[in-house]
């Protein structure tokens, strides 16, 4: 590949831990502190890296968004006027004592950050907003994100670091799959309370819909026991969901609106997951039923093929997560043209 063979990016030293240079590598931000993680001190650091910023394409402002919430904001104010100021104080910082920053207006720099206010922080510094390559799990097109430029993380919930075992090892796919889908969580944001409405409690034994699950059941054994994961945006449009199905080879259903998916410059969504619209929610076992085993089978065919770009490995392996985020930052780089 070109990028692996090409592609290098300085990281800034400035800041100091935990804010900066750390950031959070178990829960549901996993993906966040674990990319700093990696680009500092991982494998990927030794192919990727240069201490030459003169040699560099893109340079990385390792701040965590995450951390700046645990340690700046004040709840319960909602006030992000303090990690706006934090991210303005750190442009001003590196613009100052280096030149890179200043000849591109930041187009060829970029920030991670997997919690939801992401996007807020970064309007600390207006280049950075408009400019610089945010990759971000908070991928909402109508409110500032920009597929053009920005590039859209996968949201990856590791509780402890690392994925279930119970998704490890998976039945075989001739082993039968007895409900058709499924779904447990609360009710963030406007599109889950739909969908429990509709199908919440309804006895119907091919659509599993709860709100938090009742304490006898088992969320993986549900998951491994579906043919389709319902995956509906929450408060924020990116849903932890759609890797965990991927992961489980459940077929992910997303039901979303403005939501840019991960990768999708380089991956067909439609090849491993099924979109219904939010006004579709009251027909989801209609849609769902209508799927031939045919293009059901291709679906599950599709997610065997595509699950390692959304596996975090730790050392950072080819075509894993990190390096499908970094390709797209490489991609994003390119159309700048700045030679």
């Amino acid at each position: 590949m070109e990028m692996e063979r090409r592609f290098k990016v300085y990281v800034y030293s400035e800041g100091e831990p935990p804010i900066v240079h750390d950031g959070p590598c178990k829960d549901i931000y996993t993906v966040e502190g674990r990319f700093i993680h990696e680009m500092e001190h991982g494998s990927a650091a030794a192919r990727f890296g240069t201490r030459d910023p003169r040699r560099a394409h893109v340079y990385f402002m390792p701040f965590s968004v995450t951390r700046m919430v645990t340690y700046l904001y004040k709840p319960p104010t909602y006030d992000v006027t303090p990690l706006r100021r934090f991210v303005a104080d750190y442009v001003q910082a590196v613009s100052a004592k280096y030149p890179f920053w200043n000849r591109t207006r930041g187009a060829d720099h970029f920030m991670v950050a997997c919690h939801d206010w992401g996007p807020h922080a970064s309007l600390g510094d207006a280049h950075l907003y408009k400019n610089s390559i945010r990759a971000l799990c908070n991928a909402n097109a109508s409110e500032g994100f920009n597929p053009q430029k920005d590039v859209s993380l996968p949201e990856i919930y590791l509780l402890d670091g690392n994925i279930s075992p119970k998704l490890l090892s998976l039945p075989p796919p001739h082993v039968p799959r007895p409900l058709l889908t499924f779904f447990a969580g609360g009710l963030h944001g406007p599109i889950r309370p739909i969908l429990l409405h509709h199908w919440k409690d309804k006895g119907d034994p091919d659509v599993r819909v709860y709100g938090y699950l009742p304490k006898h059941l088992d969320y993986y054994t549900l998951i491994l026991q579906s043919k389709f994961c319902l995956c509906p945006s929450g408060h924020e449009v990116a849903s932890p969901r759609i890797v965990e199905a991927i992961y489980a080879e459940c077929v992910p259903v997303i039901i979303s609106e403005h939501y840019v998916l991960p990768f999708s410059d380089v991956l067909n969504w439609d090849a491993f997951s099924v979109k219904v619209e939010v006004s579709e929610i009251p027909r989801l076992k209609e849609i769902l039923k209508a799927v031939p085993e045919d293009e059901y089978r291709r679906l599950r065919q599709g997610l065997k093929a595509v699950r390692r770009h959304f596996v975090l490995n730790q050392p950072a392996k080819r075509f894993d997560v990190f390096h499908m985020v970094l390709h797209s930052i490489w991609l994003r780089r390119l159309n700048l043209n700045l030679g």
